[in-house]
């Protein structure tokens, strides 16, 4: 049986290869790995004309919002947060990947591609389906225990995402940005201690699914399985 494909968004940024400096698409290979070892075959999308998401999802299997520079606030009706996820200055956003990943997502809902965002592409799912977020999460909790890497969630059992990885897991992802008002179909299927959604699925799609951690880092592959699982025909 032929290996379901799986696009992969892709970082834009400034790369280094002998002399030569250029703007270029580029992907953390555990995206890659983590597709191959689950019986896909990843191919990167570079942030294209948001004209050509449709065709993009007409074409592939299954898509993953891959993680990156915070979304732009001005798409979910935000002024700019004073700090990015790192504490240091606010990282520019990138308004051309953002274009085009809000519309592969849209195409995906209506297309009824899986698709599984993650971090950053959980973000782009919820603004996609007109939600919004909150941009100074450690401002709005009163903590900082969201920028520490390894934390622990809870999901709910009858999600798809508890179906795949179970009702509590330890994962890797500091963020802080997170999910204020959900997005149309949306629901909230993971939480922090403090209730703070971690994660997301569409009701009445075949596997729309997003987190807020990176669960392609990990050795726990169960959820890049069960998106290449609902990409199978």
């Amino acid at each position: 049986m032929a290996r379901p494909i799986v696009g992969i968004t892709t970082y834009l940024e400034a790369a280094r290869w002998g002399t030569w400096v250029r703007e270029a698409a580029v992907s953390p290979h555990a995206y890659a790995r983590a597709v191959e070892k689950a019986g896909g075959a990843p191919v990167l999308l570079p942030p294209l004309s948001p004209v050509s998401a449709g065709d993009h999802a007409r074409r592939l299997d299954a898509v993953i919002l891959a993680g990156g520079v915070d979304v732009d606030p001005a798409l979910y009706g935000e002024a700019p947060a004073a700090e990015a996820d790192d504490g240091d200055a606010l990282a520019a956003p990138q308004p051309h990947r953002d274009r085009f990943e809000v519309a592969l997502a849209q195409a995906a809902v209506e297309s009824d591609v899986p698709l599984l965002g993650i971090s950053r592409g959980m973000h782009v799912l919820n603004v996609a389906q007109g939600g919004t977020l909150i941009t100074s999460l450690p401002a709005a909790v009163g903590h900082d225990r969201h920028e520490t890497a390894r934390h622990v969630v809870t999901i709910s059992v009858t999600s798809r995402l508890g179906k795949a990885v179970g009702d509590r897991a330890e994962v890797t992802g500091a963020h802080g940005r997170a999910v204020r008002r959900l997005g149309t179909g949306l629901l909230a299927v993971a939480w922090a201690d403090d209730q703070i959604v971690e994660g997301v699925e569409l009701q009445g799609h075949r596997f729309a699914v997003g987190v807020q951690w990176h669960p392609e880092r990990g050795a726990d592959n169960r959820l890049i399985e069960a998106l290449v699982d609902a990409a199978r025909p």
